[in-house]
């Protein structure tokens, strides 16, 4: 069978067609893939941005706290509380302070009394860590009642870091100072560094005791316990004197009269024998010149 030319190149054209229809189509294909990709690309860098984001701000919050707990803070606090018994509150606190790391650093009592009544009060000053410091004012509530509270915070970061900073250079200092002391062979120049070694040597001593001071002071909190037992309820319920009844006033004013007399009685004997030794002469003396007077 002989084919034509013109069959030939009609094949031909319609191979091409179906040849682009198909590369068109695997290529429709292929730009949707890469759309997905591109899309879902998209999207994780977008929650890598957000994970980025969460952990910037959890990275901020944990600087923050570290950047407070580096801080070196004072905490003092007063307590002032009624107790029914004020030995047995002292001991109390003091082996709740122990028991927390702590030590009673100073307490001092008196005991008062009117007529057959008398009650205690006094102070107790406890030193306790300072991470402890809350847990030792929840133990000391429970002792009592109590009437007023108050905690104080002194921040003294910028004087521990000022004081470092002195002392820092004052031990700088007295090395160079060292070195030219042992470097000097005049007898005058000997002296002048020996002088200046010491002076710095004063200098450093006293800082680190400045520092050593605050430190204890930030390591441990100080909270000051008032105790005072319940006085006697009839000190508190003494009628005004315009409630007293009539009786019982008269009794007292005569209760007074004969305190004042007694009183009077007792001072004139004192002054007798200043009045007989000396007053006597003195009236003599001033009759004796009225009388030349009126002579």
């Amino acid at each position: 069978m002989r084919i034509s030319s013109r069959t030939i190149a009609t094949l031909a054209v319609a191979l091409l067609l179906v040849t682009a229809g198909c590369s068109a189509s695997s290529g429709g294909d292929a730009g949707g893939q890469s759309t997905d990709l591109v899309t879902s690309a998209g999207g994780g860098d977008g929650g890598s941005a957000n994970d980025a984001a969460a952990e910037g701000e959890t990275a901020n919050a944990d600087s923050d706290a570290q950047f407070a707990q580096q801080r070196e803070l004072i905490r003092t606090g007063e307590l002032r509380m009624e107790v029914d018994e004020f030995e047995t509150a002292r001991d109390n606190l003091t082996a709740a302070v122990e028991a927390r790391g702590g030590y009673v650093s100073d307490t001092s009592v008196s005991n008062r009394g009117e007529g057959n009544e008398t009650w205690s009060e006094g102070r107790i000053v406890l030193r306790v860590p300072q991470e402890n410091y809350s847990s030792m004012v929840d133990a000391a509530r429970t002792e009592g009642t109590v009437e007023f509270e108050e905690t104080t915070t002194e921040d003294v970061t910028d004087q521990v870091v000022d004081l470092e900073a002195r002392l820092e250079n004052l031990r700088a200092e007295r090395d160079r100072l060292r070195e030219l002391y042992q470097q000097a062979n005049e007898t005058q120049d000997v002296l002048a560094v020996q002088r200046e070694l010491s002076d710095v040597q004063t200098e450093i001593e006293r800082l680190e005791g400045r520092l050593q001071s605050l430190e204890q002071r930030v390591a441990y909190s100080t909270l000051t316990v008032y105790l005072e037992e319940p006085r006697p309820e009839g000190l508190y319920d003494r009628a005004a004197w315009y409630d007293t009844g009539v009786l019982a006033a008269f009794l007292e004013s005569v209760s007074g009269v004969g305190v004042t007399l007694r009183a009077l009685v007792v001072g004139v004997a004192y002054a007798a024998p200043y009045l007989l030794v000396f007053g006597l002469p003195l009236v003599g003396a001033v009759a004796l010149l009225y009388r030349r007077v009126r002579g």
